[in-house]
């Protein structure tokens, strides 16, 4: 009801703007205006016109984008489109005039169709399309707007992620629990101390020399989870009992580097590890990936997962292998299957064809710029001499047609310097320029 009544203001608005140029064009052709009874006549007809019309089109251009969701403005969908809101227009212009003829005018319905010609549709026929025409080029812009927005938003959301996933990947407060047991075992246990530091220092060792590597031998991620559960199990003592593969059905098959070590952590994050409630951790091989599952006795915390370590591990998979990284979750166990990837896979070329799909898609999408903005233009052209006609047929000493001509070429160029990426006023340089700007400024 609500999105109904907006529709109508907007109508309304529209129907007010449109009455005044045809004011005007009249006070231009004759000298005068009509009289207070005509004026009030004329502009009924004209918000009776106009609401009805926006209405229709409005509705049709909402089914437009349920039916075409994201693809409205591909020259195809766009033709269709413009196809069948011709059609409606037609249908709701014959309609009208019929209730204002017989309902409002007196006229018999013999008499409507036997009086009715072509000539009564045109100027109301090209009003609308000029008003659709100015709906729908502030639409596609405001969409554009959105969908920046919408990819900026996206752009930033990924940072994060990808932030929140390096500092996830070895997590601060372990490194804080780490250096509390040692200082508690420097007192107690020299020699363990000594080899405790040892191990810490190589788990940070190997986070700094893989966390920027694509891949990782199994058996070079498989030592580097034993290592830093031999540290979790220094602090937890026997709450933890841990398992691992004492063989691999390929050692030099490839994983993602640091993703056992997020699994593990995520483990001991979120569930109890007590004497009395033992944390059971185990790694295995299944059907090609690598399983690390656990028992839940999930703590007692108010702050939900964020669940950015998961999603990496997905994401990291994601750009490299179709083979998916599958999660289950049941009352009493929690588990997550990396993929196994084969010994000579390729990253490189992996990375070349992600690249070039995304190049490709890139491309596609700014050649369908090119096509709704060429089909616009063609549109505008046609239209030229159409306006020129109907402003020599309506008998009318006033060139009325230059303003929806003029109007609407304002539209084409704005479409132009979107479709080619050109500015003159806001261009490549203008930007450099004002990024110097700021950066000095800042400095």
């Amino acid at each position: 009801m609500r999105d109904f009544i907006k529709h109508i203001a907007k109508a309304f608005f529209v129907g007010v703007a449109v009455f005044i140029v045809m004011l005007l064009i009249q006070y231009a052709n004759l000298n005068r205006f009509p009289n207070v009874k005509q004026l009030l006549v004329w502009f009924a007809y004209n918000q009776f016109y106009a609401v009805t019309l926006y209405l229709v089109n409005a509705y049709y251009f909402r089914f437009l984008l349920k039916w075409f969701p994201n693809d409205v403005f591909k020259s195809k969908n766009l033709l269709k489109g413009a196809a069948g809101g011709v059609v409606l227009t037609v249908i709701s212009l014959f309609f009208i005039r019929l209730i204002t003829e017989t309902l409002i005018g007196g006229k018999s319905i013999s008499s409507f169709f036997a009086d009715e010609s072509i000539e009564y549709y045109y100027v109301s026929f090209l009003i609308s399309v000029v008003v659709s025409a100015i709906f729908y080029t502030v639409y596609y812009y405001q969409n554009k707007q959105e969908t920046k927005v919408t990819e900026q938003k996206i752009i930033a959301g990924t940072a994060s992620a990808k932030f929140d996933a390096l500092k996830n990947q070895l997590d601060p407060h372990f490194l804080f629990n780490s250096l509390n047991v040692l200082s508690a075992l420097i007192e107690e246990n020299p020699e363990s101390a000594t080899r405790f530091t040892t191990s810490l220092s190589k788990v940070y060792r190997y986070v700094l020399e893989q966390k920027s590597k694509e891949l990782v031998p199994l058996e070079e991620e498989l030592k580097f989870a034993k290592l830093y559960m031999s540290l979790l199990t220094v602090r937890f003592e026997d709450s933890i009992v841990f398992s691992s593969p004492s063989h691999l059905s390929n050692p030099q098959a490839k994983v993602v580097p640091l993703s056992l070590q997020l699994l593990l952590e995520n483990a001991v994050k979120h569930n109890q590890v007590t004497s009395s409630k033992k944390l059971y951790i185990s790694i295995y091989e299944e059907n090609g990936t690598l399983v690390v599952s656990n028992n839940i006795q999930q703590k007692q915390s108010l702050k939900e997962s964020t669940g950015v370590g998961l999603q990496n591990i997905k994401d990291r998979y994601a750009l490299l292998t179709d083979m998916p990284v599958v999660i289950h979750k049941n009352r009493e166990e929690f588990s997550v299957a990396i993929p196994i990837l084969k010994e000579d896979f390729n990253v490189i070329n992996t990375q070349e064809t992600y690249i070039s799909e995304k190049r490709y898609k890139l491309a596609k999408k700014r050649v369908e710029k090119l096509k709704v903005f060429y089909l616009h233009l063609g549109i505008y052209i046609a239209s030229i001499p159409f306006f020129i006609y109907l402003n020599y047929v309506s008998n009318v000493n006033f060139p009325w047609a230059f303003f929806p001509i003029f109007g609407w070429g304002i539209g084409v160029l704005n479409h132009a310097s979107e479709a080619f990426n050109y500015s003159p006023f806001f261009g490549k340089k203008w930007e450099e320029r004002k990024i110097r700007e700021l950066m000095e400024k800042e400095d």
